[in-house]
């Protein structure tokens, strides 16, 4: 359905009260200036400031102009009709039914569930602008707290006024998997440079020294595991070759891994006999590239994942991983959210429950990997 004139001009106005734009007690612009800008008429013009009026967005004075409302924590717009009986968590992901985040969702919903929160969804898509839409409706509605993980976190992100809204409205927020360093939040993640060193450095404690790492880089956690994976070949001397150093984005990530590996097979004197991979999602479809060109997994190559998902255990080659604890992240996050909520903490105020946790990473050992024989290790060293 097509927004209404009014409509448009109503939601031009309330985004640029969400983002800090137009500020408590600051005029908007004027009738005219309105009707100028989107060429509209009077009338409807003066049907979206009445309706924001009435909702408690603007308020007028006489002869003066139209002014933005002040917007406390308990004086935020929300219709009469839709107020809570419960304390509202909003849950933010990148995606919300695909790979690990169903079993980071359930670990959450359960312990805000058991304690009489109400907790609503809501999927970034690992886009920014997907993100500004879903805090407007969170700052609009009036959320008590939220559970985030960062939208493309390695990347400077444009949304970060509605992160400090929030706290300037009070309302507490964690952030999981990954975080915005610059505003310095309450996180709950993986240790994800640990867990990049740790898949290398078993590869190459069973004998690997040609290994290829794949990360996704415009998430944190890629750039991290890419840093441990760096520190693991350092440690052991083992010299650094930047072709196998593949990054790519999440636009990329259904296609530039596989080409790169193919072109790698079939192109380069320098087979690598290990794949470390940003997580088992990208290890699964990088061994069908190895089966289509007749490579075998681990009798050719070795192949390690990350996060320990359910695609560890489908494929007819059973994955070894490193562990992400999906479940127990989700719970922790929403014990953090709660205390935080139930205290109506300050997020930069000195406390026990202001406190980041990190979770350390463990392998899990199946069998898509394979101990190098002594004349292969002398083979790959020459």
């Amino acid at each position: 359905m097509n927004e209404t004139k009014y409509g448009m001009v109503k939601n031009w106005i309330k985004s640029n009260i969400l983002d800090g734009t137009f500020m408590p007690k600051q005029k908007i612009p004027s009738e005219t200036d309105l009707m100028e800008q989107f060429n509209y008429s009077r009338h409807t013009v003066r049907l979206a400031l009445g309706e924001l009026v009435s909702e408690g967005w603007l308020y007028k004075e006489q002869g003066a102009g139209t002014y933005v409302s002040e917007r406390t924590e308990n004086e935020i717009p929300v219709a009469a009709s839709i107020a809570p009986t419960k304390k509202n968590i909003a849950i933010i992901v990148t995606y919300i039914s695909d790979y690990i985040f169903p079993s980071i969702i359930r670990g959450a919903e359960g312990v805000l569930s058991q304690e009489g929160y109400q907790v609503s969804l809501f999927s970034t898509n690992n886009d920014h602008e997907n993100e500004r839409k879903i805090l407007e409706t969170i700052i609009a509605q009036r959320f008590d707290g939220v559970i985030v993980e960062p939208t493309k976190s390695a990347i400077s992100n444009p949304n970060i006024i509605y992160y400090l809204q929030l706290e300037a409205l009070n309302i507490p927020y964690v952030m999981i998997n990954a975080a915005y360093d610059e505003l310095e939040p309450i996180s709950v993640v993986l240790d994800d440079v640990k867990g990049g060193y740790i898949q290398t450095n078993y590869l190459i404690g069973l004998g690997h020294r040609n290994i290829v790492g794949f990360f996704k880089t415009d998430d944190l956690q890629g750039l991290k595991r890419m840093k441990g994976y760096l520190k693991a070949l350092r440690e052991n001397a083992v010299p650094i070759n930047p072709r196998h150093i593949v990054t790519y984005s999440t636009g990329e990530k259904m296609s530039k891994p596989f080409k790169v590996l193919e072109n790698m097979i079939k192109t380069s004197s320098e087979v690598p006999t290990g794949i470390v991979c940003y997580n088992d999602e990208l290890a699964l479809k990088l061994i069908d590239v190895l089966r289509q060109n007749n490579l075998r997994v681990p009798g050719d190559l070795s192949i390690i994942g990350f996060d320990d998902s359910f695609f560890a255990d489908i494929s007819e080659v059973k994955l070894t991983t490193v562990r992400h604890p999906k479940n127990e992240l989700g719970e922790m996050a929403a014990k953090k959210i709660i205390e935080l909520v139930e205290g109506k903490n300050n997020q930069r105020a000195v406390s026990t429950i202001d406190e980041s946790f990190h979770f350390e990473p463990t392998i899990v050992h199946r069998n898509s990997i394979k101990e190098m024989t002594k004349n292969l290790q002398m083979s790959n060293s020459n």
